[in-house]
């Protein structure tokens, strides 16, 4: 499993237990998530957002 899979993985997993919108982004060749409210436009570059509810009820 590549770097990028396995954090995309983690950010659906953190959006989904915190129940909020979630940012996996790149900063400084690193990878991180940080909820969506926190980032500012241009501070760092996202690539995906996670948005708990699109993907239905947890169970």
């Amino acid at each position: 499993m590549s770097d990028l899979a396995l954090a995309q993985n983690h950010a659906f997993q953190l959006a989904r237990t915190l129940m909020v919108p979630v940012t996996l982004f790149r900063s400084g060749g690193e990878l991180g998530v940080l909820p969506s409210s926190e980032l500012e436009d241009g501070e760092v570059d996202p690539i995906l957002e996670f948005e708990p509810f699109d993907y239905g009820p947890a169970h």
